[in-house]
This record gives structure tokens, C-alpha cells and sequence, in this order.
């Protein structure tokens, strides 16, 4: 994203209460415009060709089929313009969605929970942060993968300390190392000694940014391993 250029986000959701919503929602950002307002998967696709938008949000399930239309745009869209970012917002709180979301890589891909709709700040920081990039996972899902994980026997999870899993799963959300400091009110030179520790023990020490070592996370919180339980 360029400096001073406003984010481009085309939205897909079939119900025209919550699109309306959202729309009111997004007016009210000065960096966000938005360019389409789509209420299913065919007309969400040929609006990316039409206005190449920056960010697509879109929910989970839309018309022709009502299953997983927003999952499969994500995937569509990682082929044919893979520098369009996807906020993904769902009722489904299950990792599974969330997995099938990321399978294809984290970068520029966020997963909410429909009730972030209501925390505006959250919805608009994962706009902002897939644009530039990034990635966001609703809390909610990387706690079950952190926990699903840490059952695993042998798993590298088991040997965090409760303190480096709160710090891996701030990490995974893709929060900045400032910002994981204010949430578990922790000095910034506390958060950074976590993280070493915490790559260390999950052999991701060559991370060399932020960025690349909240993908490496990410894959490791979603490598294909037993469903969670």
C-alpha cells in the first residue's frame, strides 16, 4: 500500500442489513474506500476485474451454494491477482475454515469472527494489515490451534511456557511486537526475549522480520497434523 492512498476494498456479503452495515462501517474510515458491494461469488469475482481492489471482505458463505464462497475466492484470487489481500468474516469458529483459509499461504489472508463486525477497530486493523502484506487470525481460532497443538504428543508446543503461548498467540494474530507488549502488558525487551525463546524451541530461529516469522508460526500452528479435538 502506498502512503497517503486510500485502501481499495471491494465487499461481499448476501445479506444486504449486514452489507449496509458494513458499508456504513467503512465510510467512516479516511484511508478505506470502497469501490464494490457484491451479495455473491460470481458478481464478488468480476468486481476485482473491474475495480482491482486492494483488500477483498467477503463472508464465508454467499450465493450460488451457500458453503464456503469466501474461502474459494481467497483461492481463486491467490492465482489470478495474488496481490489482493482477503478478509475472510465467519460464524465459524472452528480451526478447520480457518486451515483451509491459509492452506495455500498466510500472507495477505485474514480470518475473523463475525463478532469482530461489532469491534471496529479490529476489523479495520486486518483491512490495513493484509494490504500491507500481512496476516490475521481471530483469537478465538489461534487459541483452539494453540491448544490442539499442545495436545499433540511430542509437539514443540508442550515446551512453551504459559507466558510464550500467550506471546505466540499475539505473534500469530499478526500483532507487532509494541503492540503484543501493551496487550499482555510486558516491557518490549520482555516480548523480544519471548520470542526468541520461542523460536528457538519451534526451530524458527532464522526467521529474519516480523512478517516472515509470523508466517512461519502460522504454518506451524496449521501444518497438517490430527484435526483439533
Amino acid at each position: 500500500m502506498v502512503l497517503g492512498v486510500a485502501i481499495r476494498v471491494a465487499l461481499a456479503e448476501d445479506s444486504l442489513i449486514v452489507r449496509e452495515g458494513l458499508q456504513q462501517l467503512l465510510a467512516t474510515e479516511p484511508d478505506i474506500s470502497l469501490v464494490a458491494s457484491c451479495g455473491d461469488l460470481d458478481s464478488l469475482l468480476e468486481a476485482v476485474e473491474t475495480h482491482a481492489p486492494d483488500v477483498v471482505l467477503t463472508d464465508i458463505r454467499m450465493p450460488p451454494n451457500q458453503t464456503d464462497e469466501g474461502i474459494r475466492a481467497a483461492t481463486t484470487l491467490r492465482k489470478t491477482h495474488p496481490q489482493t489481500g482477503v478478509v475472510v468474516l465467519s460464524q465459524y469458529g472452528h480451526p478447520s475454515y480457518a486451515l483451509a483459509l491459509l492452506e495455500n499461504g498466510s500472507d495477505r489472508r485474514a480470518y475473523l469472527l463475525k463478532q469482530r463486525v461489532h469491534e471496529r477497530a479490529e476489523l479495520v486493523r486486518a483491512i490495513r494489515s493484509v494490504a500491507d502484506g500481512g496476516s490475521v487470525i481471530d483469537p478465538k481460532i489461534v487459541e483452539e490451534l494453540v491448544t490442539a497443538k499442545a495436545r499433540a504428543e511430542s509437539s514443540p508446543l508442550a515446551e512453551l511456557t504459559p507466558r510464550e503461548t500467550e506471546v505466540l498467540a499475539e505473534i500469530a494474530q499478526g500483532k507487532s511486537n509494541t503492540a503484543i507488549a501493551e496487550s499482555l502488558v510486558l516491557t518490549k525487551r520482555a516480548v523480544e526475549k519471548h520470542i526468541n525463546s520461542i523460536f528457538l524451541k519451534l526451530n524458527l530461529s532464522e526467521a529474519e522480520d516480523v512478517s516472515k516469522r509470523v508466517k512461519a508460526a502460522l504454518v506451524f500452528l496449521t501444518e497438517a497434523n490430527a484435526p483439533p479435538q
